[in-house]
């Protein structure tokens, strides 16, 4: 349920900010983010439990490295 919420939050983020904030932070596919939100919301019966733990294992921290820079940035 996480990984939905952080993709749903870094969907409105890129919305509110006319798609310019998170092009400042290329080292983030983004668009990688709000895809997987997307597949667990709606393609559930599609999620390969092995591919969600190496995400959260090996992307989901780097990815809280930059939205805490972000957050001092601002």
């Amino acid at each position: 349920m996480l990984l939905i919420a952080i993709g749903e939050s870094v969907k409105r983020i890129d919305k509110a900010t006319n798609k310019e904030l998170l092009s400042h932070y290329p080292e983030i596919d983004w668009k990688g983010v709000m895809g997987m939100r997307d597949i667990i919301a709606h393609h559930y019966f599609d999620i390969d439990a092995v591919i969600v733990f190496d995400v959260m294992k090996n992307n989901l921290p780097a990815v809280k490295m930059v939205i805490d820079k972000m957050l001092s940035d601002i």
